[in-house]
């Protein structure tokens, strides 16, 4: 199965990669791609495939938060997702939090639309903006449930000079 490259969406002071499932065979490739990238941390939406062992060995957290493909994420993912964000690139400013699900077109392109909505960015223009790197993310129940999306604003809040920002 041909999958796409990886993508980092970069916005504001938040750096997220989508990628898609690797398998065992090719961890030790996935791995050295996610430390190019500096990524701390990886969340896994969909079941896991492959050992997650030796992607801690090199430093980097794995999170297991599995939910159906082509559904919306449950509302506690989104809580921790958000959480973890807002934790993140506060303690570790100019780190980089991965997700993937198998192909890395539905799930985690949702995950990091959310992101970009809680930091105040309109539904379509982070879909599009996803969907400039990443062709074919989202399917029309993903398209729905972020439309229908009501952001708190809990990735945003200003600085002393005025900007938006990750807290």
């Amino acid at each position: 199965m041909n999958r796409p490259a990886p993508v980092e969406i970069s916005y504001e002071n938040m750096r997220l990669l989508i990628t898609h499932n690797p398998t065992n065979a090719t961890l030790n490739k996935f791995t050295e791609e996610l430390k190019k990238y500096g990524v701390t941390t990886l969340v896994r939406v969909c079941d896991a495939t492959y050992d997650k062992a030796p992607v801690e060995k090199e430093g980097i957290h794995v999170l297991d938060w599995p939910f159906d493909d082509g559904a919306p994420p449950p509302n506690q993912i989104v809580e921790d997702w958000l959480n973890l964000l807002k934790t993140k690139f506060r303690e570790e400013p100019g780190c980089c939090v991965a997700v993937h699900c198998v192909a890395g077109l539905g799930r985690a392109p949702v995950l990091v639309a959310l992101a970009l909505i809680e930091c105040g960015m309109k539904y379509e223009d982070a879909v599009q903006f996803i969907r400039q790197k990443r062709r074919g993310a989202f399917n029309s129940k993903q398209l729905l449930y972020l439309e229908k999306y009501r952001p708190k604003m809990r990735l945003r809040f200003r600085d002393t000079n005025g900007h938006c920002c990750v807290q």
